[in-house]
């Protein structure tokens, strides 16, 4: 796997820590973009200076990920949201009711929308404002 490879995963799957160290790498010309990934090595970095673009999300990184919370026994509603707090609170001011449980789920999982394949990470791309209501699912 090349490093350009990796970047493009670690930027897509939304891996903070990883993707600013490649670009810390990349921007000292310690790794090109075409190297292999034997060639890559943690040590060269600044850990300090990266450690700093973290705190400053210099990649601009606004993770949100996917809650499952339990309405009743039968229906779930899936919520994207920064973090379970935030997905809580949402549901209450929602649903004027305390959720059952709140798990997080795969942004990976597809699922059949109409006659399409999608995932929650497709979904996610056509909402603008998070928090937000992904859907419905009754068991």
């Amino acid at each position: 796997m090349l490093v350009k490879d990796l970047y493009l995963d670690s930027l897509l799957y939304e891996q903070s820590s990883l993707a600013h160290y490649l670009h810390h790498l990349l921007a000292e010309k310690k790794i090109t973009l075409e190297d292999n990934l034997s060639q890559f090595d943690l040590e060269q970095a600044d850990h300090l200076k990266v450690a700093e673009m973290i705190e400053n999300n210099v990649l601009g990184f606004h993770k949100v990920c996917i809650y499952s919370l339990k309405m009743n026994q039968k229906d779930f509603v899936f919520i994207f949201a920064k973090n379970p707090e935030e997905a809580i609170q949402f549901y209450r001011k929602t649903f004027q009711q305390k959720p059952m449980n709140c798990h997080e789920s795969c942004l990976d999982f597809e699922f059949i929308r109409g006659n399409d394949t999608v995932s929650f990470r497709e979904m996610r791309k056509e909402i603008e404002n998070f928090p937000a209501i992904a859907g419905y699912f009754k068991r």
